[in-house]
Order: structure tokens, then C-alpha cells, then sequence
């Protein structure tokens, strides 16, 4: 089997199909909530603590500057406020895979719990063997 052959079929396997999708729906689903949490959440909180721009909170270390070539030397920076916002991203996410893990398992449950209906070749077996048990 060629290596191209080899790749189509590992390509075109169901899990690699699976995991494609995943991806493709995990980035949208990380924009949304990046939507989230700078349009709708941080905003109300920022108002709150006294009309705070969580996003533009940072420690400067040290001052832009002009070197001696006359480059301008953006300044050193240290932004906790966007790793606020990144830190309430990552609990809306990790809280939104927990309710559809947790939806999940429910779901699981609920199929292991129902009884598996016995095959129509089991109960045709069962009805002779009552039949035999009846006629000896």
C-alpha cells in the first residue's frame, strides 16, 4: 500500500473526521466566548468596580522611548487585565464542556438503564425449550 493510500484511508477515517470537526467547532465556540466575556460580562463588572476597563488595566515597567537611531521602543508592559478576561474565558469554557460532559453521562445513564430488548431468536429458543419442558 502506497503512502498515499495510507494517508486517504487515515484521512478519511471517522475519528480524524470527528476531531476536524471538534476543532472547527471549538474555535467558533472560543470567539463566542471571547464575545462573551469583553462585550456583555466584563463591561457590567468594570461599571461596578468604578467604571474600569478590565482589558486595559496593566503595570508599565518601563516607558516607551526614542533610541539613538530615532526608532521609536514600545514600552514594557505587564497587562493583568487581559489575563482577567482570558481567566473568566477559560470558567465559561471549562463550565460549558462540565454541563455537556455532565448532559452527556446523564444520557449514558439513562441507555444503560433501560433494559437491552432480547432478540426474537432468544425468545423463539425460550418458547421451545418451555415447550419441551411442558411435553416431558
Amino acid at each position: 500500500m502506497g503512502m498515499l493510500s495510507e494517508f486517504k484511508t487515515f484521512a478519511m477515517r471517522g475519528n480524524v473526521i470527528d476531531l476536524a470537526v471538534g476543532v472547527v467547532i471549538g474555535t467558533a465556540f472560543g470567539k463566542i466566548v471571547t464575545s462573551l466575556v469583553n462585550d456583555l460580562i466584563m463591561p457590567p463588572i468594570g461599571m461596578l468596580v468604578g467604571n474600569v476597563d478590565f482589558s486595559r488595566l496593566a503595570i508599565t515597567l518601563k516607558e516607551a522611548s526614542v533610541d539613538a537611531a530615532g526608532k521609536e521602543v514600545p514600552a514594557v508592559v505587564v497587562a493583568y487585565g487581559s489575563f482577567i478576561n482570558t481567566v473568566i474565558q477559560f470558567i465559561i469554557v471549562a463550565f460549558a464542556i462540565f454541563m455537556v460532559v455532565r448532559t452527556l453521562n446523564r444520557f449514558k445513564k439513562t441507555q444503560e438503564a433501560k433494559p437491552a430488548a432480547t432478540p426474537e431468536d432468544v425468545l423463539l429458543l425460550r418458547e421451545i425449550r418451555d415447550s419441551l419442558k411442558k411435553q416431558a
